[in-house]
């Protein structure tokens, strides 16, 4: 029989998503993090021409943190970067920094980073503090965006975490429960309570599998599992893309790989 995946939206808010997937296996489940994770396109500083720096970080030190600040991102609007094409290249978008401290020490954050060639191509924050600046030290640099993927460098990565569990299972024989409260008192995530005489699960969805319950009750009432068949996806973004945008977009990657493999082995079939 065949299984039709199926998607449950749980929660949208911000930079965070979560929601459910069911009808597939864990590998396409871990197929979908990894795309998510490092193949989704995102803009990121990649080269920094600093004409004058005599702040505290070295030259080095500075750029990659420049390089770490999320910039807003419309993927639609820019190639990704190849290797060898140059210094500046097609869809490359120019920024810059020029901050001094004329009155006495200051604090450079990301807000300070100003956009030459495109005004939509900024940091997502304007607080993400840099380098400290004590009176009359200075920062002169332009920097070159560029889109790339989270595979060639965790910069581009357009997420700061990305994770999914099994769908858990909660088996309670009401006959063997004596609602000692033990299975309670040491669930981590509350997910056992105690209703109208009962021992009834709370919030399935919070349940880590850990098995803390079935452990502790000596009357063998309560019996954990998990569905490996369905999955509770959650991320948050780094900001640069919207939530819902990342993980279709992860999807459409996906699926043209898939697509792409499929005819290379019909393809190869047929020669």
């Amino acid at each position: 029989m065949e299984i039709k995946p199926e998607f449950k939206l749980l929660s949208l808010e911000n930079n965070r998503i979560r929601f459910i997937i069911s009808g597939i296996n864990p590998t396409i489940a871990n197929a979908i993090r990894r795309t998510i994770l490092a193949e989704v396109p995102v803009m990121a500083i990649d080269e920094v021409i600093i004409f004058e720096n005599s702040s505290v970080l070295p030259d080095e030190v500075l750029a990659h943190r420049l390089g770490l600040i999320p910039l807003k991102t419309d993927p639609s609007l820019y190639e990704l970067y190849e290797e060898g094409s140059g210094l500046l290249s097609k869809g490359d978008v120019i920024l810059r920094l020029e901050v001094e401290a004329v009155d006495g020490p200051m604090t450079v954050y990301s807000g300070h980073i100003k956009p030459v060639t495109d005004p939509s191509v900024v940091p997502v924050y304007d607080n993400i503090p840099i380098v400290k600046l004590e009176k009359g030290q200075k920062i002169s640099a332009e920097l070159i965006a560029r889109l790339g993927r989270g595979k060639d460098h965790a910069k581009w990565q357009p997420v700061a975490a990305v994770a999914y569990k099994y769908y858990p299972q909660i088996i309670i024989h009401e006959d063997k429960c004596t609602l000692c409260e033990r299975c309670i008192e040491v669930c981590p995530k509350k997910v056992l309570k105690i209703s109208n005489g009962k021992l009834t699960v709370e919030n399935l969805l919070e349940c880590s599998m850990c098995r803390a319950c079935e452990r502790a009750c000596e009357y063998g009432a309560i019996e954990v599992s998990w569905d490996d068949t369905t999955f509770i996806f959650s991320f948050e973004t780094t900001g640069a893309l919207p939530p819902k945008a990342i993980l279709v977009k992860a999807l459409e990657i996906l699926i043209n790989k898939a697509r792409k493999f499929m005819e290379e082995v019909e393809y190869r079939v047929k020669e």
